[in-house]
C-alpha cells in the first residue's frame, strides 16, 4: 500500500517550476527559434539580449553558449535593502513583490495588465510575470527569489557580481525570513477565522513552512472549537437555570 502523498508541493517540485522562469541572457553565437510548448523562443543574435526560460538559459550556459544576467534584484545593493526592509522598517512584514507589468496605449497611457476593473483583463502570475529578468525592479523579491538564486549561484556564479556577498546576504536574508514566518503564525490567534497575510512570501519558504503552519492551524482550530463548546454548554445551562420552577408558579 503506497504512502499517502504530502498536502502541497514538495522543494523539489518548487524548483522544477521555478525552471519555468524568463530569464535575460547574452547569446555568445547565433541560434534559431526553438519552438516549446509556451511558444517559440526568439531568435539569439549577438550581443542582443533575449528572454529565455531558465532551464534553457542554465543548458545554454553549460554549453558555453550564452551568459545568463542576473535580475537587479539579484544585486548586493538591492539585497542589502531588502534585509534592511525586513528587520528595520518592517519587522513584522513581508518585501513588497514586483508590482504588475504595464502597457501602454496610443495616446501613452499606461495600464497595470493585472488591473481588475480594465476592461479585458488579464490576470497573469509566475512564470508569466517578467520579474527575473534584467528588467525586473530592484529592491522586491519576486515568487521564485530563493530557489532561483540557488541555481543561478551554482550553475552562474561567475555572471552575478560579487557571489560570495551575494551568497551571504541571502543566507541572512533566509534566516530573517524564517523567523518571521514561524512568529507569524500568533496572527492567527486574534485574527479573523484564522486567516494570516501572506502576501509577499516565496513558492520556496511557502513549501518548507506549509506543514508547521498547517499544524498551527488546525491546533488554533481544535482550540476554537473546544472553547466554543464549553460556551454553548455554559448557555445552555444558564437557560435552563433562568426557567421558572413549579414553586415560582405556585403549583
Amino acid at each position: 500500500m503506497a504512502l499517502p502523498l504530502p498536502p502541497g508541493l514538495v522543494s523539489s517540485e518548487v524548483s522544477f517550476l521555478c525552471e519555468m522562469e524568463l530569464v535575460t541572457v547574452v547569446p555568445r553565437q547565433r541560434l534559431e527559434s526553438i519552438d516549446l510548448l509556451s511558444g517559440p523562443t526568439p531568435q539569439l543574435r549577438p550581443p542582443r539580449r533575449s528572454n529565455l526560460p531558465l532551464w534553457l538559459a542554465l543548458l545554454l550556459k553549460k554549453q558555453r553558449r550564452a551568459n545568463i544576467v542576473p535580475p537587479p534584484w539579484l544585486h548586493p545593493d538591492s539585497l542589502r535593502h531588502v534585509i534592511h526592509q525586513e528587520t528595520k522598517i518592517d519587522p513584522k512584514g513581508w518585501a513588497p513583490p514586483p508590482p504588475p507589468i504595464s502597457r501602454a496605449d496610443s495616446r501613452g497611457n499606461a495600464r497595470r495588465i493585472n488591473d481588475a476593473f480594465s476592461d479585458n483583463e488579464i490576470v497573469l502570475s509566475p512564470p508569466f510575470l517578467p520579474s527575473c529578468t534584467a528588467d525586473s525592479p530592484s529592491g522586491a523579491l519576486p515568487y521564485h527569489w530563493f530557489e532561483l538564486a540557488e541555481m543561478l549561484l551554482a550553475h552562474a556564479g561567475d555572471d552575478i557580481v560579487s557571489s560570495s556577498e551575494v551568497r551571504s546576504l541571502l543566507r541572512d536574508l533566509q534566516e530573517v525570513r524564517a523567523a518571521k514566518m514561524r512568529s507569524s503564525t500568533t496572527q492567527l490567534e486574534g485574527g479573523v477565522d484564522g486567516v494570516m497575510s501572506l502576501r509577499g512570501v516565496g513558492a520556496m519558504e511557502l513549501a518548507e513552512s506549509r506543514g508547521f503552519v498547517t499544524g498551527v492551524v488546525e491546533g488554533v482550530r481544535k482550540i476554537g472549537a473546544s472553547g466554543e463548546t464549553v460556551r454553548r454548554e455554559e448557555e445552555e445551562r444558564a437557560d435552563v437555570d433562568d426557567e421558572p420552577s413549579d414553586d415560582d408558579m405556585g403549583i
